[in-house]
């Protein structure tokens, strides 16, 4: 093969002039600057759509509650640019686990180049995410609240709390299960109310670490809603049920801790100290519609379930992916008509078996009788490796497929980070998707993506692992198309980027 050609027009600097004459002075308003928020807001701004983002709160949250990052959004990071800074705050651990806490190996050859976990404190994956958009041209106002919002034809009018009023082209609530917008909007949240609560807090204890060891290894035999693990610092990350359902907006009390470490496990471990103290609960809900015209919902704001699994905050960051380049097409001018529609298509089904799967867990997390069976029986079966990969594939979301319609299996999947020998892409693919455009991988170098080159990139004759001739590649790294035919890639190249430039 010849060296490859990796052809590309360069993406808009956030300081360019915009072409496009506006009568409104934003394209669009995230309300929210959570992960979600943060990251739709740079993937906007990849497109060099105008973008300003409301945070209720005037500062960060206080306490560094820890979160994993999963193998699904480690590569959109990695796709951005984002891996090694998220890396650098981060600990990497097993990608295992992960479902109703069932102790089993991490199944070998998972199809990632990020076959693993990050754990990282979620105030620091907000800073670095909302640094990103930043950097990259978004506005970002705290302590402005929204308050309320009119449609119209041209763009959505939003109040905020201090009587300001603000004009864009659309909005988008990234803010949170109790989304404002959502309710606003009169969009329906059916589901589940809470059942059970837990208890989460850090704080320092008095009891010696091999007690504290002792203790939680007996009780955790049955309550996996039950542990303390050190935190460093001399504090101790401290979970344990409720003991009944509270309200959610008032944190529960240090005694409230130590009562339930009492009824529990015997002891209060002499715990004090707290630095935070917060409370969940198991309430499922699913937004009816994730778009109601111009208005859009994203992460908690259209969806929420208990955590377990880990994958409240990863669902919300893949939301945003999802969503992100599909809104700039429309703004942009080039999005097929129905483009813009595939964000609910695609992300309302996997919102779906993310709450199916955590209400299963859930039951598996019972200490009756039932549910504790079912938990050992399916303990045994995800020894066979087929079972463990799929539930580990499934919580990590490595194993979506958009329906795109009939073709191969790897029509509709993510592709995962290959080797590509290309000096640009520092010898990875996702090293080519940093902009947020569209790719063409051509081994036959015999394609073109014409009037679409500013829409989309082509490499020509690669290295590269794979095993088909050609395939495109959507801004989030999902194949749209699997072929070597050049009229039936201008079809395709069309149902995704609209119409060619010339």
């Amino acid at each position: 093969m010849n060296s490859p050609q990796f052809t590309a027009k360069p993406s808009p600097s956030p300081s360019d002039a915009d072409p496009y004459p506006h009568p409104v002075p934003y394209d669009v308003i995230i309300a929210g600057c959570g992960p979600t928020g943060a990251m739709l807001a740079a993937e906007l701004r990849l497109h060099d759509v105008r973008v300003l983002v409301l945070e209720k709160e005037t500062e960060p949250a206080p306490f560094a509650r820890v979160v994993g990052l999963h193998i699904r959004s480690l590569e959109l990071m990695a796709m951005r640019g984002l891996l090694d800074r998220v890396l650098e705050h981060g600990r990497r651990r097993p990608a295992a686990g992960f479902f109703a806490g069932i102790s089993k190996p991490e199944p070998e050859g998972l199809d990632s180049a990020h076959a693993y976990l990050v754990g990282i404190p979620q105030p620091v994956i907000v800073r670095l995410l909302e640094e990103h958009a930043v950097q990259l041209g978004a506005q970002v106002r705290r302590g402005c609240a929204v308050a309320g919002f009119e449609r119209d034809d041209e763009g959505v009018t939003v109040d905020l709390a201090d009587g300001e009023q603000l004009r864009a082209r659309y909005l988008v609530g990234c803010d949170g299960g109790r989304s404002t917008v959502r309710k606003l909007l009169g969009v329906g949240f059916p589901g589940e109310p809470s059942r059970t609560e837990t208890l989460m807090g850090e704080m320092e204890v008095g009891a010696p670490p091999e007690e504290i060891a002792a203790k939680v290894t007996e009780i955790g035999e049955t309550n996996k809603r039950f542990w303390l693990r050190p935190f460093g610092g001399g504090a101790y990350s401290v979970v344990v049920p409720a003991a009944g359902v509270g309200d959610r907006a008032e944190p529960p009390t240090l005694q409230d801790f130590k009562q339930q470490l009492r009824a529990i496990a015997g002891t209060d471990f002499g715990v004090h100290s707290p630095r935070w103290l917060s409370r969940f609960g198991d309430a499922t809900r699913l937004a009816e519609r994730y778009r109601v015209g111009r208005v859009l919902l994203a992460g908690d704001a259209a969806h929420i379930h208990p955590p377990t699994g880990g994958q409240g905050l990863n669902l919300g960051v893949q939301d945003a992916f999802n969503l992100g380049w599909k809104l700039a097409a429309q703004i942009r001018g080039w999005a097929p008509e129905t483009l813009l529609d595939t964000y609910q298509a695609e992300r309302h089904p996997v919102a779906e078996d993310v709450l199916d799967n955590t209400r299963a867990q859930m039951e598996l997390h019972s200490t009756e009788p039932g549910p504790q069976a079912l938990r050992r029986l399916l303990t045994e079966l995800m020894d066979i490796d087929e079972v463990n990969r799929r539930l580990i594939e499934k919580i990590t979301a490595i194993g979506i497929r958009y329906d795109f319609g009939d073709g191969p299996d790897l029509l509709g999947r993510r592709l995962r980070d290959i080797d590509i020998d290309i000096d640009v892409a520092q010898g990875h693919l996702y090293g080519l998707l940093h902009h947020g455009r569209g790719l063409l991988l051509d081994r036959t170098a015999h394609l073109t993506v014409g009037g679409w080159s500013d829409r989309v990139d082509h490499l020509a004759d690669p290295t590269a692992a794979l095993d088909v001739s050609c395939l495109l590649l959507r801004p989030d790294g999902h194949v749209a198309w699997i072929g070597d035919d050049q009229q039936d890639l201008n079809d395709h190249l069309s149902r995704w980027f609209g119409k060619p430039a010339n």
